[in-house]
């Protein structure tokens, strides 16, 4: 059976059981080796989702926040080494002076989260006590987390931290004298060639996009109806996560920058290296980078790089297999939509399945 009979048949079954609702995509190099839609982009009236639909991207965001951040250090209007709270006038708050460009960059500033994740904190519950509507700005996100403890000293550990992001973000706002969104906009969306991506705010009205929700089941695991996300997270995109994208403009973003079109040859060769290690495994490794996680076997071969987005109604990832030079993109308005379907089609990449 070809590839793509197979992987129809896999999304039209989830899609059929609810287990799935988005867009797959596979591209190597300069062609397209499968693209797909499945599943309503809005639930209530059926509306399907398509090719050109955009979806929240949640923490995939963070790869624009990444770059922007290396195109500052390019122009040597920011270092890896640049002291953070003193640079944004945090000093005297929880985050440590000692806290640098590339500790956020790496999730190894030891900084507290707003939503501590590794600590099984929920970012859901981050507006059980304070309005989501509130927060639309870089600098609304400091009071969630500006004094909280730090989780350990700059750069003696690796945890995941959202708002190592939202500091980036301030950097760059403060830097450029530009708004984050109209930052990435820019200098990463248009020489991208991203024409169709953007942040919407989730309460206006915008053409081709994805509603998030997910299934409530009852007791005996049964379907009684849908959840919409709109009470989940802040009303429009930041630093840490929220840009929305088709699967193609995600596909154009990584391949601009592969190709040099967003970074110096040095730091787009340094975005593709993988620079701390963040958990050990049987027969490989996941570190981060400087924006991307890394799968690396013992024997310092990178697999492939990454970066998943989840949130309620949303989960995602872009993953590049460099030796391959291929890109697969699942993009899903369901919170668990991505997971099941990313571990098989990583399976059939390694056993050579898919391919030209």
């Amino acid at each position: 059976m070809p590839f793509t009979a197979e992987l129809d048949r896999y999304f039209e079954q989830r899609t059929a059981q609810d287990l799935f609702s988005g867009v797959a995509l596979i591209t190597q190099g300069a062609h397209t080796l499968y693209a797909r839609a499945f599943g309503y982009a809005q639930r209530g009236w059926h509306v399907p989702n398509t090719l050109g639909t955009r979806f929240d991207t949640a923490s995939i965001t963070k790869l624009f926040t990444a770059v922007a951040t290396l195109q500052l250090i390019e122009q040597g209007r920011l270092t890896f080494d640049t002291l953070v709270a003193e640079r944004l006038g945090l000093v005297g708050t929880a985050i440590s002076p000692a806290v640098t460009v590339e500790q956020l960059l790496t999730h190894t500033s030891g900084i507290g989260d707003d939503a501590d994740e590794e600590a099984g904190e929920s970012y859901e519950d981050v507006w059980k006590t304070r309005p989501n509507y509130s927060v639309t700005e870089t600098r609304d996100f400091l009071p969630q987390f500006a004094y909280k403890p730090a989780n350990f000293a700059p750069g003696q550990g690796c945890r995941y931290c959202n708002c190592g992001y939202v500091l980036l973000g301030l950097l760059i706002e403060t830097i450029s004298g530009m708004s984050y969104r109209d930052y990435v906009r820019a200098h990463v969306f248009a020489p991208a060639g991203m024409a169709s991506s953007d942040f919407l705010r989730m309460d206006r009205v915008h053409p081709n996009l994805a509603e998030g929700s997910d299934p409530i089941r009852d007791a005996d695991g049964v379907i009684s109806g849908w959840k919409k996300n709109i009470y989940s997270y802040p009303p429009i995109g930041s630093p840490d996560g929220g840009a929305h994208v088709t699967a193609a403009d995600l596909d154009r973003f990584l391949r601009a920058l592969l190709a040099g079109r967003l970074l110096s040859p040095e730091l787009t060769a340094a975005f593709q290296k993988p620079q701390v290690l963040r958990k050990s495994y049987d027969g490989w490794s996941q570190m981060f980078g400087y924006g991307p996680w890394f799968h690396v076997t013992h024997q310092d071969e990178v697999v492939c790089f990454e970066k998943e987005g989840f949130n309620a109604g949303v989960s995602g990832l872009i993953r590049h297999f460099p030796a391959l030079d291929l890109n697969v993109v699942l993009l899903s308005n369901m919170s668990a939509g991505a997971w099941q379907p990313i571990g098989h089609m990583h399976k059939m990449v390694v056993e050579g399945k898919i391919s030209r």
